[in-house]
């Protein structure tokens, strides 16, 4: 099964810093299995993150790549996940990284 992986950003992303590698491990990430981060995607469509760079701004989830998610971003994207079956570890990553004021980052399947 095609999964997706989350963590919380240590440091937040430099200007000029790409994120181009798949190394879930260095973020402690979670992992969720697409049939449940499927469904919400059309909920997550206009929030605004950034693909593999704070250079490359862009709305809703990076399906097949690194999506940077900001701070000021985790309301709509908590909102679009509580509540829903198979999306409750993900719900508490993003609300310690809310607490934390972190970026969490996003490796597409």
């Amino acid at each position: 099964m095609a999964t997706h992986e989350f963590g919380i950003m240590p440091q937040p992303p430099l200007k000029g810093e790409r994120f181009d590698e798949y190394t879930p491990e260095k973020y402690s990430c979670i992992f969720v299995d697409d049939e449940w981060v499927e469904p919400v995607l059309p909920a997550l469509a206009g929030v605004p993150v950034y693909w593999h760079s704070l250079d490359t701004p862009r709305k809703g989830l990076c399906y097949c790549g690194i999506t940077l998610i900001p701070p000021q971003a985790l309301g709509a994207f908590l909102n679009a996940v509580k509540g829903k079956a198979g999306l409750e570890e993900l719900s508490a990553l993003l609300l310690q990284a809310r607490r934390e004021d972190a970026f969490v980052i996003h490796f597409g399947i």
